[in-house]
């Protein structure tokens, strides 16, 4: 087989997914009288009857939005309304994501066994896809100890120990050198650790000592793929010895136990990952979302596939740079050498547009719309970035999702309607869109970062709650650089339905950090005018260039506030204030209309309707 060969079975691979995935995403019609799905609506049934959850409207959207959309928040609100307590809907997520997993590791399989039956690409991608289904599986296995261990057990704990107020934790978890150090002995961003009683306090293992079955589970299978692989040939891309010292080195990082050494053997990891460049790509424990307090990296494994039709033609990176670099001239010289840095990344990103094909482990709780790592500054100054963006996943998503009765209530029909119609009769513009806020995203996390950024402003622990923003906003930024007239309405729509619809996860711990995100944006929106709000969200177009300025102040605050590396907890006190656990806006008038959405959200929040 030659390389043209490869990538011809490469687009059979990526059409035949995005046929299985129309497939599942047909599971929303039977929330539609008139189409109706008799295997979906039996499955979903099953589902929300093992939860003892209602089997009306809410429950059947809420049971579709896990089992499709990946995503626990509908249901657990769904529990709440029903009147389930904490240990109930603790107990019941469990169950739900057993069920998750068996559905979509069957999937998987079917998947699997097509590729083999069609003998598509070559014996060593074969190997591939079926080793990182093997590690996969065992993934998936350990997640639900991973969860009830330190999002169930230990996080409570520490929060109850200082009465919810997160930097006297992070200061004991300092105090007590109970944080992972990173390769210069420095308090690392992050931890590959967990927490166990130890008499009064606690004391920090490593994962392969806190789940050793798991882990040896894990690291076997690791093993028996690289076994595989030495006996195959890569005459495609020849990155076969890439692949093995890969693979080799998260056998390794798994393993180790020495717990102040762990973030200096998942950089390696990281080194090697960077190193492989074939259209196939695993992720690995990259994110740290769900720990808040000792950013403990979560157990995602997948396989990610590019879509052969779809080259990056984009113009937001050069955007990116061109903006960046003009704002840190600015900012003067150590700005410029800190961006000179964060711009050396942006040229060596890697930008991978596609979907992933298999997910386990965290990933069963939600597959995110595109990332961008690694994690590790150190590394990505030595070796760049890569950019995953999943578009035809997400348009698709959007497109086969219910219209939502809340959307229409707070943004109006027109709105609603032009959205999804954006869809359908200009894909390509949609396509355009998403390159600015998504991409745009991501290559907005690169900039304003040294090696020790995250962990000087995280004193509080609210750097991830402020880096949301960043991200979002740098995209915004590039493309007020380099406006096009006839976008502007579109970036628009996209900014106001994204600050709105987050307002939605306000009480989700993981995406917390883009529930603040979007609490930054409604007040840069309310604030220049460009929103109004009287019982419906009202969009005066006129006032862009005032939002724009507003964004452009907003941006260059936090870049300082980066270059200085002043605690995230300064910049996020500017716009809101944590009243019993929760971020609200400081404004009186935003204030108002986030607690009316949020009350409206829990009451009809999986309500659908048809227009």
């Amino acid at each position: 087989m030659n390389k043209q060969d490869f990538m011809k079975d490469l687009q059979r691979i990526y059409d035949e997914l995005q046929t299985r995935q129309a497939e599942l995403n047909s599971y929303y019609d039977i929330l539609d009288k008139d189409k109706g799905n008799d295997k979906a609506e039996k499955l979903i049934k099953f589902f929300l009857t093992m939860l003892n959850v209602p089997r009306d409207d809410d429950g059947y959207m809420a049971g579709l939005t896990r089992l499709v959309g990946l995503r626990e928040d509908a249901l657990e609100q769904v529990m709440k309304k029903n009147g389930f307590d904490e240990r109930k809907i603790r107990m019941k997520k469990e169950v739900a994501y057993g069920f998750v997993n068996d559905f979509h590791t069957q999937r998987h399989e079917a998947f699997i066994q097509w590729i083999e039956q069609e003998q598509l690409l070559t014996p060593f991608y074969r190997s591939l896809i079926y080793g990182v289904h093997y590690v996969g599986q065992y993934m998936s296995m350990w997640q639900s100890d991973w969860t009830r261990q330190i999002i169930g057990t230990i996080n409570p704990e520490l929060s109850l120990m200082f009465d919810g107020d997160d930097a006297k934790v992070i200061e004991m978890l300092k105090e007590k050198s109970l944080l992972d150090l990173d390769t210069q002995g420095n308090v690392g961003d992050r931890c590959y650790s967990v927490l166990l009683k130890e008499g009064e306090g606690y004391k920090s293992v490593a994962y392969a000592e806190a789940f050793p079955q798991h882990v040896q589970n894990v690291t076997t299978s690791l093993h028996q793929l690289i076994k595989r692989l030495e006996l195959e040939v890569d005459d495609i891309f020849n990155q076969k010895a890439e692949w093995i010292a890969y693979l080799t080195a998260l056998e390794e990082a798994f393993s180790h136990t020495v717990v102040d050494e762990l973030i200096g053997k998942w950089a390696e990891v990281d080194r090697k990952w960077m190193a492989v460049k074939t259209p196939l790509q695993v992720g690995h424990p990259l994110e740290y979302y769900e720990d808040h307090y000792r950013k403990a990296v979560a157990l995602e494994w997948d396989l990610r596939i590019v879509n052969p039709n779809l080259q990056e033609g984009s113009p937001t990176r050069e955007n990116i740079k061109s903006f960046a670099s003009e704002m840190a001239k600015k900012f003067g010289a150590e700005a410029q050498k800190t961006m000179d840095k964060n711009l050396t990344q942006v040229d060596e990103t890697q930008l991978y547009i596609g979907q992933p094909i298999l997910y386990y482990g965290a990933e069963f709780n939600g597959l995110f719309s595109a990332q961008v790592v690694p994690n590790d500054e150190i590394v990505s100054v030595e070796l760049g970035k890569k950019i995953f963006a999943y578009a035809d996943f997400v348009m698709e998503s959007k497109k086969s999702k219910p219209i939502m009765k809340l959307g229409v209530e707070t943004m109006g029909e027109d709105f609603v309607k032009s959205q999804r119609q954006l869809i359908d009769s200009n894909p390509t513009l949609w396509q355009e869109i998403y390159d600015i806020s998504t991409i745009g995203h991501e290559y907005g996390h690169i900039l304003w970062l040294d090696s020790d950024s995250e962990s000087k402003m995280n004193e509080s622990g609210q750097f991830k709650n402020i880096e949301e923003f960043k991200a979002t906003s740098g995209g915004l930024m590039a493309f007020f650089h380099n406006e096009r007239e006839e976008l502007k309405e579109h970036v628009v729509n996209d900014v106001v339905s994204r600050a709105v619809g987050l307002m939605a996860w306000r009480e989700v711990g993981e995406v917390l950090p883009y529930y603040c995100e979007g609490l930054i944006h409604l007040d840069i929106l309310f604030g220049s005018g460009i929103i109004t709000y009287d019982g419906q969200i009202k969009i005066d177009y006129g006032r862009y260039d005032t939002m724009k300025e507003a964004y452009i102040s907003a941006y260059k605050d936090l870049a300082n506030n980066y270059l200085k590396k002043v605690d995230a907890s300064e910049y996020l006190g500017q716009y809101t204030i944590k009243n019993e656990g929760i971020y609200l806006p400081k404004n009186e008038e935003i204030k108002s209309f986030v607690e009316h959405y949020y009350t409206r959200y829990k009451e009809i929040g999986q309500q659908t309707v048809t227009l």
